[in-house]
């Protein structure tokens, strides 16, 4: 079984969506599957970075980050997507048998268009790309939240047509990994933390920095005394750092009145920094031994292109192409 999945690098830090969202189910996935890649998506940050030592920094942050939630390079393969020159062929043989209609149909178009964001040429063919990643190496399984599966169904139909226009078998249709323990993290504006909301928290951040983002999480205007909704997002985000116990417990004072968001907000910022600190620590270490880190993106692209290279030859002979 062949596991695989990617993550965009677009900051200094990976945050805590990230985290309880994918980031913690890779490190488990490492051990129960005989074969995890994962790989930095810097190809893809292009549609949005425009500073080629951003995006090097950027990228660096993220293997750092894995690494230091406890990534296994001997366990799982971790590689930069840019160092597999395959994934750009394949994403032009699949763009030719793409529709159109298809891309006009993908959430992160529609959004950008309802947005009314200048959408370029890379955004929009955002899905072929990310369908090569993931069909280069015969993937069986794509770990993806709920809010994911249209990825998957885009690269399943993507694979179909190549298969039946060229009457073959060259790729394999991957299976979404729906992870039931993946948690969808609020931001600090209430929405889905992300980036592209500048609602985020990271998990990397120095002191000050997670501090004013703990404090800045928006909640209603309640007073001290007030009762207080326990689903509310500052609630939701704090029971991502307790047990079952301590949950209830606070859903009660919550309820009761009594209870001021400050104090919410002071402890969530304890649990924060005390949950990361031991991966913080193997994250400064990784950080101080900047070769060993590239080390392990080269060797990790070394066992990704020798999966990928037999992938591509099959679709290359299918197509006609080459001698």
């Amino acid at each position: 079984m062949r596991v695989l999945s990617g993550t965009k690098p677009t900051g200094d830090s990976l945050h805590l969506g990230n985290y309880f969202g994918a980031l913690r189910q890779f490190v488990a996935l490492q051990e129960q599957h005989a074969e995890a890649l994962y790989f930095i998506a810097d190809y893809h940050s292009m549609t949005t970075i425009r500073d080629a030592e951003q995006r090097r920094r950027y990228t660096l942050s993220v293997a750092l980050d894995y690494l230091a939630a406890g990534l296994n390079p001997e366990r799982a393969i971790l590689f930069r997507q840019s160092d597999i020159p395959e994934v750009c062929e394949l994403t032009w043989l699949l763009s030719s048998v793409t529709p159109m209609g298809m891309l006009e149909r993908a959430h992160a178009y529609k959004a950008a268009m309802d947005r009314g964001e200048s959408v370029d040429h890379g955004l929009f063919t955002y899905p072929v790309l990310m369908a090569a990643d993931i069909l280069l190496y015969h993937a069986d399984l794509v770990p993806v939240g709920q809010d994911q599966k249209q990825h998957i169904e885009m690269t399943r139909d993507m694979a179909q047509r190549f298969n039946h226009a060229y009457d073959c078998e060259a790729l394999v249709l991957p299976e979404p990994y729906i992870m039931k323990d993946s948690a969808i993290v609020p931001g600090t504006d209430g929405q889905k933390m992300s980036k592209s909301y500048d609602n985020t928290i990271a998990m990397f951040a120095g002191k000050k920095q997670i501090k004013k983002s703990v404090m800045g999480i928006v909640t209603d205007s309640n007073g001290v005394d007030e009762p207080k909704d326990p689903a509310a997002p500052i609630f939701q985000l704090w029971n991502l750092f307790s047990g079952v116990d301590d949950q209830k417990a606070m859903a009660e004072r919550a309820r009761a009145g009594g209870l001021g968001y400050g104090e919410v907000k002071k402890d969530l910022l304890e649990r924060i920094l005390d949950f990361f600190s031991e991966m913080r620590l193997r994250r400064e270490q990784f950080e101080s031994r900047p070769d060993d880190v590239e080390a392990i993106l080269r060797q990790g692209a070394e066992k990704a292109r020798a999966m990928a290279a037999p992938v591509l030859e099959g679709c290359r002979l299918a197509a006609g192409l080459g001698s």
